[in-house]
């Protein structure tokens, strides 16, 4: 059973709000209406607050008012490749496939750069198990210079590799993205599930308890790979200890149910 149990987010991320120029100075009646540059700055300080609005309800999955947001947007700014990337994103969460990949492939005309365009394009791609065009996205992100979010992508490509059978691959990008951020404990979680699947057990329980020593971290599923690591290794004791934890404190997880089972490779 391939259960990642982390997922790691598309990349949200926008650039900040561009200033308004300005003189100071009132300008004469005649010309209030005159489009100029502030007045241009200013379509774009509310288009990009749109934005943020819109992440904000995708984040708390009102989708349908997200996308509100970001048309309003796009009518207001149409050239922020931010818009037609989140809009993809609110579209895959909608089942709208068709939809989404227009958005991202709108993006990439606006902005044929824009690395976290790419990054979630490449995320929906992989969820729709186009494994190969999924890479070829997120090697494009990791290309462009100056990119901020280079862990997050080599650990969404990471999770891809592993989803697609790529389990040496999977772990080389999750490694590195361990490398960039080694407090990250979704990166450390996936990667100990990808030792584990390579049957490399004691790399897989040293990253698992990384994990583990968090408090804030443990869930039944962080128990349910350290145990399962354990009974690989013959540990008995530690097997019982990780499935003590994991019947008293989650008992109706399906975890849980599995350990009473013993049916630890399922």
């Amino acid at each position: 059973m391939t259960r990642w149990l982390f997922v790691v987010a598309p990349v949200l991320g926008l650039a900040g709000l561009a200033g308004c120029a300005g003189s100071g100075a009132p300008a004469p009646a005649e010309l209030t209406e005159r489009a100029t540059d502030s007045d241009q700055n200013d379509a774009e300080r509310r288009a990009r607050v749109r934005i943020e609005l819109a992440s904000a309800y995708y984040s708390r999955g009102q989708l349908e008012t997200a996308l509100d947001e970001l048309k309003l947007s796009i009518a207001t700014r149409p050239d922020l490749s931010e818009a037609y990337s989140l809009r993809g994103l609110v579209y895959a969460a909608l089942g709208e496939a068709a939809l989404a990949e227009a958005s991202f492939k709108r993006a990439l005309q606006v902005n044929p750069r824009d690395a976290d365009a790419m990054h979630n394009y490449g995320w929906t791609l992989c969820q729709a198990r186009r494994y190969a065009e999924a890479a070829e996205q997120f090697q494009a992100a990791l290309a462009q210079p100056q990119y901020r979010n280079v862990a997050r992508t080599l650990a969404a490509q990471g999770l891809c590799q592993g989803r697609a059978g790529q389990w040496l691959e999977a772990e080389g990008s999750l490694m590195r993205a361990f490398e960039l951020e080694p407090a990250n404990a979704s990166t450390a979680l996936n990667l100990s599930e990808v030792l584990y699947r390579r049957s490399d057990f004691e790399r897989a329980r040293f990253y698992i308890g990384r994990v583990n020593a968090q408090p804030d971290n443990v869930n039944a599923q962080t128990l349910w790979l350290a145990l399962r690591i354990e009974n690989k290794l013959g540990n008995a004791q530690r097997v019982r200890e990780f499935g003590n934890q994991l019947r008293d404190r989650f008992p109706q997880a399906p975890e849980a149910q599995l350990y009473q089972s013993g049916r630890f490779d399922d």
